[in-house]
């Protein structure tokens, strides 16, 4: 009967990482803070749907990044700014008169001399405070996984994922060690925990892996809900691949 220590431990083991992995899933669905409606102080990016606006979209569809992107392809449509397909931005018309924010972080990344290489800039309107405002109200509605909420997701799997493979291995080895008329009740026993572990984990990937790193499943349905006829719309929530090919060139170019 050695094997049922070990069955015990692989019991323990995907019942906290099932346990830990709902648990995640439900909170990155639930509501923060405020629930905070109005607007995400990115100046032009309105009216995609009464939900949500077209750079909220962005951020849920592709994060920071996609926020970057959008707002660089809305400088340049208006010609405020020239994207090169060699990687270079160019300011052509200061927004500062505006009042937006994420077009006052682009220029602020550009620099007093007015051109930069986009893969500079990029990464730093990322990280702009407007960004993460825009995000935290995004975390608030529910609408986003948080940065912590998303590590607990993944800390999840990561258990499921042990929990299935140390049951696997454990119920292998207790299997070959045990005398031939116990290996019936052996292969009944650890049976439980690697189902639970493999449905839950199939579960994970149905449940979890469609929505993207951002987005909860109420954002989710929201994007689901987005006509992309709009090429704004189209660029927050599929990506520069809908872009021209001198724009695409731009923004995937490494300097």
């Amino acid at each position: 009967m050695v094997w049922v220590p070990l069955l015990l431990v692989a019991c323990v083991v995907a019942g906290v990482g099932c346990a830990r992995l709902c648990r995640a899933t439900l909170a990155a669905g639930r509501p923060g803070r405020g629930g905070t409606e109005g607007t995400d102080g990115t100046g032009g990016f309105h009216g995609t749907a009464a939900e949500l606006t077209v750079g909220e979209a962005a951020y849920l569809a592709g994060g920071p990044l996609r926020v970057t992107d959008l707002t660089l392809v809305a400088m340049h449509r208006e010609r405020r700014l020239l994207l090169a397909h060699t990687g270079w931005a160019t300011v052509v018309d200061s927004p500062g008169h505006r009042d937006d924010a994420l077009e006052r972080a682009v220029i602020g990344a550009i620099g007093a001399g007015g051109q930069s290489p986009i893969p500079v800039v990029r990464p730093v309107v990322a990280a702009a405070d407007s960004v993460r405002l825009l995000a935290e109200r995004l975390v608030d509605r529910g609408l986003a996984v948080s940065a912590a909420g998303h590590r607990e997701i993944e800390a999840g799997l990561r258990t499921v994922r042990t929990g299935f493979l140390l049951s696997l291995g454990l119920g292998t080895v207790s299997t070959l060690l045990a005398p031939a008329a116990e290996r019936a009740p052996v292969l009944a026993g650890f049976a439980l925990p690697l189902v639970a572990s493999g449905l839950c984990l199939l579960i994970g990937r149905i449940e979890v892996y469609p929505y993207t790193r951002w987005a909860s499943p109420a954002g989710q349905r929201l994007l689901a809900g987005l006509s992309s006829a709009d090429p704004l719309t189209a660029l927050a929530t599929r990506g520069p691949g809908v872009l021209e090919p001198e724009l695409r060139a731009a923004l995937r170019s490494r300097g």
